[in-house]
């Protein structure tokens, strides 16, 4: 059996799936990879509290009252990589372990972002997720699922 090699899709997603491993989120954990033309990375990012706030500071509820859930100041991982990029990101390429929502979409288009390659698209058809598309379309972002050629370590927990 001959070594295996990954490719750069193969590369920057695992990346972003062991990014993933960062969040403190109970439910959802998603990481992300900002590459350049020359795939030297940018950025890296996962879903969290600002910076300089306790994890224990702030709820992580998905239900309830706006001041009670996590979505009220969850930083996407998205942002989070776009934040911790410290380069021109115009024509790079986001890796992301889910599909951005349409607040992600509108900083990920602001900053010249100019593909995005994710794994999962579970909100699919949820308004947000379906306004991510359409301005990504808009403004000429591609988009595309990864396709894995392996089974890795992290996938496996999707079965």
């Amino acid at each position: 059996m001959g070594n295996l090699i990954l490719d750069w899709d193969e590369t920057f997603m695992q990346m972003a799936h062991l990014m993933a491993k960062r969040s403190k989120d109970p439910n959802t954990q998603n990481g992300a990879v900002l590459v350049d033309d020359a795939h030297v990375v940018l950025g890296l990012g996962y879903n969290g509290w600002p910076r300089g706030i306790e994890n224990d500071s702030l709820p992580w509820a998905r239900k309830g009252d706006f001041l009670d859930v996590k979505y009220s100041y969850v930083v996407h991982a998205e942002i989070n990589a776009l934040f911790n990029a410290h380069k021109d990101l115009r024509g790079s390429t986001l890796y992301c372990t889910l599909f951005p929502c349409n607040e992600c979409a509108q900083a990920i288009i602001q900053t010249g972002v100019k593909e995005i390659v994710y794994d999962s698209d579970k909100y699919h058809d949820d308004e947000i997720w379906v306004a991510s598309r359409k301005l990504l379309d808009l403004a000429g972002v591609k988009f595309r699922q990864y396709q894995p050629k392996f089974k890795m370590k992290f996938d496996a927990e999707k079965e």
